[in-house]
């Protein structure tokens, strides 16, 4: 049986109003990597992919899309900044507004998470705050699908920053016109703007170093110049100060999101209008499934991380990482969330929203396809419940059949 909201009571499956947007319901689909854009751009493939995931009035965010020819990090990422880009997402957007949702463009620099191979011309280090390098510890996927490491990147210039912002400013003008409803930045996850944020990796000696004012100077730029641009309640952030994803480390990560918070609340006070929503990982979240043991502390005292800005933030709150049904509707209930974004289980599960209303059991997904660049395998063979109900002894996905979650 569906869920029950009780009276007046919120719910993953009650409406909600995200500024400008009127929502159906509280499952966002979350920005994920997917490797399926040969050359930096989309193909039809992204138009089932996005469609079938699409709800009337559900929220969908799309993969990182780089904001330039140096910004990607893996095979086969999308961009959003040059004019084939822009045409090939058109179809996307439309195919996802006939189902009547709401689709945002992720913008994506990742910074020092990077190698030679993804520069332009196959050459060139890969800028960031900084000069350190990601550890050895993490890999970087390569185009030919296997490991490598991570390239010693160079620090940008305090002059070359207005450039990168331009860059994002741009990218958020080419999404808009590219039919999207809004973009994300992408703060988070050890990329570019995290790089500036977290005092274990940004050791300039600039007015971007040093301060949490400093540190949270660039995003703040980038901010300014695409709410400038598309307008301020087009604009999502995402943000996740407590995760130590390619070495992303902070000595204060509570104190490192409020004061992002508090640069967010001011900045939309000025602009006259709220930013569409924040977006948090929880620090649960990394690539590998757990957090580093001991870090973080206690799953209370990560809880209380995330109701602490939740309290501090004014605007839409959106949470990310390792949710399931039961965690989401727990988190809006208690008002810790007023959207929760699901990633792997929207993979496995096409229509997760209506095995969510209906308690119904899940697809696994399979990890070893989620970076393939098969346009189907992995992408678009997850089946819908109604097919799965006719397939129970068939594989989850035509190339691995056995791989649990």
């Amino acid at each position: 049986m569906a869920e029950s909201d009780g009276q007046g009571a919120s719910s993953l499956f009650s409406p909600y109003k995200m500024g400008r947007f009127g929502l159906s319901h509280r499952v966002v689909l979350a920005p994920m990597t997917r490797c399926r854009a040969p050359n930096g751009i989309p193909r039809h493939a992204h138009v089932e992919y996005y469609t079938q995931r699409a709800t009337p009035g559900g929220f969908l965010i799309t993969e990182g899309c780089a904001i330039s020819s140096s910004a990607a990090g893996f095979p086969r990422c999308p961009g959003i900044y040059t004019w084939h880009q822009l045409e090939a997402w058109k179809p996307v957007v439309h195919a996802v507004h006939a189902k009547r949702s709401i689709l945002f463009c992720q913008l994506w620099h990742v910074g020092r998470a990077s190698n030679q191979v993804y520069q332009p011309g196959g050459t060139g280090a890969p800028i960031s705050s900084t000069t350190k390098p990601v550890s050895k510890r993490w890999r970087i996927l390569m185009p030919d699908g296997s490991h490598g490491h991570f390239a010693t990147p160079r620090p940008l210039g305090t002059h070359e920053i207005p450039e990168i912002v331009e860059q994002y400013r741009q990218a958020a003008a080419n999404a808009i016109n590219a039919g999207f409803d809004g973009i994300e930045i992408h703060g988070a996850h050890g990329y570019l703007i995290d790089q500036f944020l977290k005092d274990g990796i940004n050791d300039r000696n600039d007015e971007y170093g040093g301060s949490l004012t400093n540190r949270c100077r660039f995003l703040n730029q980038i901010i300014q110049a695409v709410a400038t641009a598309i307008g301020v309640d087009r604009v999502g952030v995402r943000i996740s100060p407590a995760i130590d994803h390619l070495d992303a480390y902070d000595s204060n990560p509570l104190n490192l999101g409020l004061a992002v918070i508090d640069m967010l609340n001011k900045l939309q006070e000025n602009l006259g209008n709220k930013l569409a929503y924040l977006h948090v990982t929880q620090p649960r979240y990394t690539a590998y499934g757990q957090t580093e043991a001991g870090r973080l502390g206690s799953e209370e005292e990560e809880a209380m991380l995330i109701r602490t800005w939740r309290k501090a933030y004014k605007g839409t709150f959106v949470c990310s990482g390792g949710f399931t049904r039961e965690l989401g509707m727990e988190a809006v209930a208690n008002g810790d969330a007023d959207l929760v974004s699901y990633g792997r289980l929207f993979i496995a599960n096409p229509d997760l929203v209506s095995r969510f209303k209906l308690n119904a059991p899940l697809n696994r997904y399979v990890r070893a396809t989620f970076y393939s660049p098969d346009p189907v395998v992995g992408f678009t063979d997850y089946p819908f419940i109604s097919q799965a109900q006719h397939e129970k002894e068939k594989p989850v996905s035509r190339l691995i059949s056995n791989n649990t979650a």
